[in-house]
C-alpha cells in the first residue's frame, strides 16, 4: 500500500532542461537571437540621427507612443524593456553556469593549452563582462541621463551629440561595439549549431552570415560616434 501511494518526485520538465547542459545552451541561443533581433532594429534607430534631430528626436517620441491608444503610453517600450531585461539574465547566469561547470569538468589543468579556434572564441566571457557592463552605462547616460553631464531630458539627438563629444564617451562606447561584434561573429554561429541549424553543408554559409552580421553591427553603430567625432553629426 505504501508503494501505491507514493507521491511521485520525479522533476519537472522545466527543471530537467534548465539543469541540462544542453537545456542552458538552447536557453543562451535562443535569448541570444532574440537580443540580436533587438540589436538589428536599435541600430536600424540608431542611424536616423543622419537625418537630423527633428527625425531622430521624432523617432525616439514614436517609440514612447508605440501601440496607442491600444496600450497607454510607454507601455510597449516597457514591454521591449522587460523581455530584453530577461533575455539578458537568462543569458548571463547560463554562460556562467556553463564556464562553472566547464571549470568543474577539468580534472587538472592541462600543461600545454590548447589554442582556441579564432580570438572571438578565446575572448567570449570577457566580451560578455564588457557588454554587461557596457549595457549599465549606456542606460546611465542616455535613459536616465545620470553620466550624461550635458544631458537635455527630453531632447535625445543633443544628447547623443553629447556623448559623444567627449573622449570617456566615445572610448567606452567604441570599446563596447568591438566587444559586441566579436561576441555577435562566434554567438549567432554558436547559436545556430545549438538549435540544430548547423551542418557541415551549411557551415560556410552561416560562417559568412556571422561574418557579415558582425561587421554590419559593428559599423553601423559605430558609425555615430565617429560622424559626431568628425562633425559629420553635430
Amino acid at each position: 500500500m505504501a508503494l501505491a501511494t507514493r507521491t511521485d518526485r520525479r522533476p519537472s520538465m522545466t527543471r530537467t532542461i534548465w539543469g541540462s547542459t544542453v537545456g542552458k545552451k538552447t536557453v543562451m541561443a535562443v535569448t541570444g537571437l532574440i537580443m540580436l533581433g533587438y540589436l538589428v532594429v536599435h541600430m536600424l534607430g540608431n542611424l536616423k540621427i543622419f537625418f537630423g534631430s527633428d527625425e531622430f528626436n521624432g523617432y525616439a517620441h514614436w517609440l514612447r507612443t508605440l501601440g496607442e491608444p491600444f496600450l497607454h503610453h510607454e507601455w510597449a517600450l516597457w514591454i521591449v524593456r522587460l523581455v530584453l531585461l530577461a533575455a539578458v539574465v537568462l543569458h548571463g547566469v547560463s554562460a556562467y553556469q556553463l564556464s562553472r561547470r566547464d571549470i568543474r569538468a577539468r580534472p587538472s589543468t592541462y600543461v600545454h593549452k590548447r589554442r582556441r579556434a579564432s580570438y572571438a572564441t578565446r575572448t567570449m566571457r570577457w566580451g560578455g563582462i564588457i557588454l554587461g557592463l557596457f549595457i549599465v552605462w549606456h542606460l546611465l547616460d542616455l535613459t536616465t541621463l545620470t553620466v550624461n553631464e550635458n544631458a537635455q531630458p527630453g531632447r535625445p539627438y543633443e544628447n547623443v551629440v553629447a556623448t559623444f563629444s567627449t573622449p570617456y564617451g566615445n572610448a567606452v562606447y567604441l570599446t563596447a561595439m568591438l566587444a559586441l561584434g566579436l561576441h555577435v561573429r562566434h554567438g549567432f554561429w554558436s547559436a545556430a549549431q545549438t538549435l540544430g541549424a548547423g551542418s557541415a553543408r551549411r557551415d560556410s554559409a552561416l560562417k559568412a552570415a556571422a561574418d557579415g552580421l558582425a561587421l554590419v553591427l559593428t559599423v553601423g553603430f559605430v558609425s555615430v560616434p565617429v560622424a559626431v567625432m568628425t562633425g559629420v553629426v553635430s
